[in-house]
This record gives structure tokens, sequence and C-alpha cells, in this order.
């Protein structure tokens, strides 16, 4: 494919129709008369020797390559948009922008409410959009990176791609003040008869494996898609769950549970912010970074290896 052949300006048709399916209102969203937009629908369906667009009784529907391309041309269209709103110079106090950065709500807790403090005292202009990681993370990394300006996760489950290390955290279990079995300690046994509540994505998985090589099938009772709601779903239970020491420092005082160290030597968890090597000279993203450092090494003076109340 020869790029310079090609209008880049049919990537915000090509993505407008797509998304609207209709060619009188996706000229309205971006600017065109409905004879400009019909003329690159025409272009486009040359292009791509298809229709994209097929009629079906009163409206228009995708047709199959129509549909592969929705999501690729959002894609593209968030990748050229970051690509040009490069800068060679960044001020934080008088510049107005969003910064997207991917994260868990555990990563939001311990670390996004202090970085979020930090840049609301020092950039007034600058907005912070936390999204939690989708399940393609480790399938599709490229992509991911591409449409967002950080992502916050613990080494071990990408690779490959910048990144700066923030803080230290490690893993403790969670069992309820009142557990019938459970005394001020568990044991290896503990782990394998009583019932668990996990978080439900793939991503903690270095600290399962590890359970894993120690020879502990968890047997999961209840899975969720929250780090915070695990106390909730431990208190009053003869559940347990494994959970990271500083959200457990912040988030027992809310729930009838208390902390036990694990009957192992558990792997430590290293968080880091990521970043797609294209903003890797960008200025902003080198003010997020150092500043998210900053915040990460404030952390570690403060409360460098937390432990367990």
């Amino acid at each position: 494919m020869n790029l310079s052949r090609l209008d880049l300006n049919l990537v915000v048709a090509l993505r407008s129709l797509l998304e609207e399916r209709n060619v009188t209102r996706a000229g309205q969203r971006v600017g065109l008369s409905q004879p400009a937009m019909s003329a690159a629908l025409a272009r486009l369906r040359r292009h791509f020797d298809d229709d994209l667009l097929a009629r079906v009784g009163g409206h228009y529907e995708l047709t199959a390559l129509g549909q592969v391309l929705l999501d690729r041309t959002a894609t593209a269209y968030d990748v050229l948009e970051r690509l040009f709103a490069s800068q060679a110079d960044f001020d934080p106090v008088s510049e107005s922008r969003e910064f997207k950065l991917i994260a868990s709500d555990y990563a939001v807790a311990v670390f996004g409410t202090e970085l979020a403090r930090v840049v609301h005292e020092e950039a007034p202009g600058i907005r912070l959009r936390f999204t939690q990681p989708p399940t393609t993370i480790v399938d599709d990394t490229a992509t991911l990176l591409s449409t967002t300006d950080g992502l916050l996760m613990p080494h071990g489950v990408v690779s490959d791609f910048p990144a700066t290390d923030l803080y230290q955290d490690r893993w403790v279990f969670l069992v309820a003040n009142d557990h019938p079995s459970v005394e001020d300690r568990l044991t290896r046994q503990d782990l394998a008869r009583l019932p668990w509540v996990t978080y439900q994505r793939t991503y903690d998985a270095p600290a399962v494996r590890q359970l894993g090589m120690l020879g502990v099938e968890p047997r999961v009772e209840v899975s969720v898609d929250s780090f915070q709601l695990l106390p909730l779903l431990v208190a009053g239970t003869r559940r347990i769950a494994l959970i990271q020491a500083r959200l457990a420092r912040l988030m027992t005082p809310l729930a009838a549970v208390r902390v036990l160290e694990p009957p192992y030597e558990a792997v430590p968890l290293r968080e880091a912010m990521w970043w797609h090597p294209v903003h890797t000279h960008d200025a902003a993203h080198i003010w997020l970074r150092e500043t998210a450092a900053r915040v990460g090494r404030r952390m570690a003076d403060e409360h460098d290896t937390p432990q367990p109340s």
C-alpha cells in the first residue's frame, strides 16, 4: 500500500459513514455536503472494492467488510488524532487537554487518586480519564496502547513496550473478622479448602500462577470485576481473597475483615506506567510520565512496603 497516494481525509469520512450508516448524517457530522459525502463514499467503495454500506429496505447496513473496518477505522482515527496533536513544548500551567489512562480500580484507588490530586494542584487545565482495561489487553497490547496515553499495570502482564516504574506493593489475604476456622494465620491447607473470592480478569495472573506452582488450586465461589469489592464479599463469610496490601489498608475500615500474611513468600507487585513508543518524545506525555513517576516515588517514601493493620 502506497500511503502517499491516499487522502487521509477519507479516514474521517469512512469513520463517519460506518458509524452513522447514513450519507446525509455522516456529512453533517464532519461538515460536508451530501454530494461531497456521496463522492467520498464512492471513492471508498472503489478503494476497498466493496459497497461498505448496503441498502436494506429503507436504511443502510454495513457489509461484512464494513463491519470489520468499523473498529479499525475508529482506532486509526484515534492514532492519527494523537499523532497530529503531538507538540514540542508543553506548559502544564496553561495547557488544557485530557489524558486517558487505562487502569484497574485498584490502581485508581491506590495511585490514581494521588496523581489526580497533584495534577489538580499543578495543572488546573488538565483532565484525567480513567478507564478499565479490556479483556483483550494481553492479546492486542499494541492497539490498546496506540489509542491511549498510558496503561497502569504491574510487571509480568505486558512486555516489549516502554514503561516507567511507579511503586511496589505486595499480596495479602483477607478473611472475615469472625471467620469460624481461621485465627491469626492461614495455612496452605486453608488456601485449598476454603472458598475464594477472586478478581475475574486474567491479568492478575502472576499471583495466581504462583499459587499453581505451589500446588494450590483456588476453589472459586465468587468472581468479580473489581478489586474494591473483594472485602465486601469476604465479610461475614468463610471466603478468603488475595488482595494488594495498599488497597487492603484503604478498604479494611469499610468492611468487617482482617488482613493476614500469605503462608508462602508471595511475589511482589511492581506497578508501572506503560505507553506506546509513538508517545516517547512527545512533550505532553513526557510531563505526564514524569509527574506519575514523581507521585510513585513519593508513595514509596511515605509507605514503603505497607504493613497490614
